[in-house]
C-alpha cells in the first residue's frame, strides 16, 4: 500500500544519502500519524530473538514494526522517519542489506546513533519510528 502523501527528497544542493534504504527528507501532507515506540528484539510472548545477533536482533525489530502498521492498516512504505539506536556502530554497515530489504524504494529519513546501553544487556538495536497512515 503505497502512501501518496508521502514524498521524499534527496536534493542535488546536499550529499546523497550514504545508503539507499533511507532519504535525506521526507514531505507529508497533513493527516494521521502513527508514532510507533522504540521496538527491541522481544517477540509477541516478550521472549529474547538473536541473543548476541545483530543481524536476527535487527530483523525481529523490523518485523514488530510491521506488525504494529499492519495493525493500523499501513505497510512499510508509509514509514516516514526512523531513529535507529544501536550499542556499535558497526550496525551501520552490517545490517544496511536488511535495512535494504524492508525499505527498497523511497526509504524514510532516517538517523542512527550508537549508545552505551538499551534497556536489557542483551539488546544491541532499538528503532522508534514515525508513519503516515489513512
Amino acid at each position: 500500500m503505497a502512501n501518496i502523501r508521502k514524498r521524499v527528497s534527496n536534493p542535488p544542493t546536499v550529499a546523497a544519502p550514504m545508503k539507499r534504504y533511507y532519504s535525506n527528507a521526507v514531505r507529508v501532507d497533513s493527516g494521521p500519524l502513527l508514532f510507533i515506540s522504540g521496538q527491541v528484539a522481544l517477540d509477541k510472548d516478550g521472549k529474547l530473538v538473536g541473543k548476541g545477533d545483530l543481524r536476527a536482533q535487527a530483523v525481529q525489530v523490523l518485523e514488530n514494526i510491521r506488525a504494529i502498521l499492519a495493525a493500523h492498516g499501513a505497510d512499510m512504505s508509509d514509514i516516514l522517519k526512523v531513529t535507529v539506536y544501536v550499542t556499535q556502530i558497526r550496525a551501520f554497515n552490517d545490517i544496511a542489506d536488511i535495512r535494504e530489504r524492508y525499505f527498497p524504494n523511497d526509504g524514510p529519513a532516517s538517523v542512527i546513533v550508537e549508545i552505551s546501553a538499551l534497556a536489557l544487556p542483551e539488546l544491541m538495536i532499538e528503532i522508534e519510528a514515525v508513519a503516515a497512515i489513512s
